[in-house]
């Protein structure tokens, strides 16, 4: 049965997996509930996670409680463990708000949160990233995960958050990453979607970051620390979180 339950899961296309896990949910969370992997974010556990992902799916990334994945659960544990984001009051932007954060966020009493985006419901400011409505140093934290990847002028995206960020504050700017590539890749002739897909992970992606990625924030003028936090987390729980070993979290000052 479990068997049969995986092969159906790893059928279903991203989107409508996605969609179906949010109405599922309670369902999926209950049936596959054990202790072998554990979502950080609500402590919930399970004898295993669900498979997500584009063009190819990933076994065991997707919380069955939560709907996080490891970068979600990365950055849940490095806000928890490394900074004061739940202690400390904050003045907070968050783009394009994930629904695995957007509940407990919101619930935070220490936490003046913003929401922005142009298309998300969450959005509590309809905006574009590359012309923000917002003052200057304004922001102690930004949030802003997986957005630039799908943005042509990410320069201009980038000189946007450094401006409305408080100088001393912080910005985490996760985004899909090939750190065996040097420089990023963007080639806007190929339009076939399916070819897109292929090359930059989604069809929707405009390029492929590279290590170069740091650098160009710098440009900005940010200074970056590149945080390979799984590499400060004990084995076991990397594994029991289902985290992606050596991911990099852009952790980025003003």
């Amino acid at each position: 049965m479990k068997s049969v339950f995986k092969l159906i899961l790893n059928t279903i296309p991203r989107p409508i997996l996605i969609r179906l896990s949010y109405v599922a949910r309670p369902f999926i969370a209950f049936s596959l509930k054990g202790d072998k992997y554990t979502d950080p974010i609500d402590g919930r556990s399970f004898k295993s996670f669900l498979p997500y992902g584009y063009e190819t799916q990933r076994n065991n990334v997707l919380s069955p409680s939560t709907l996080s994945l490891e970068r979600h659960r990365l950055l849940w544990l490095y806000l928890n463990e490394q900074t004061d984001f739940f202690t400390a009051p904050k003045k907070v932007l968050h783009f394009a708000p994930e629904q695995a954060f957007y509940k407990m966020f919101r619930k935070q009493k220490n936490l003046d949160y913003t929401t922005t985006d142009l298309f998300s419901p969450l959005a509590d400011v309809k905006a574009d990233i590359c012309n923000l409505p917002f003052e200057d140093n304004q922001y102690d934290v930004i949030l802003c995960n997986h957005v630039l990847e799908h943005i042509p002028d990410d320069t201009k995206a980038m000189q946007e958050l450094y401006r409305v960020l408080k100088p001393g504050g912080m910005a985490i700017l996760q985004i899909p990453q090939d750190l065996n590539r040097a420089v990023t890749f963007a080639d806007d002739t190929i339009t076939d979607q399916k070819e897109r897909a292929k090359i930059f992970g989604q069809y929707d992606h405009v390029r492929i970051y590279g290590r170069d990625y740091f650098d160009k924030l710098r440009s900005i003028g940010f200074t970056v620390v590149e945080e390979d936090y799984t590499n400060k987390i004990a084995p076991e729980l990397v594994e029991k979180y289902c985290l992606a070993k050596g991911e990099i979290i852009p952790v980025c000052f003003k």
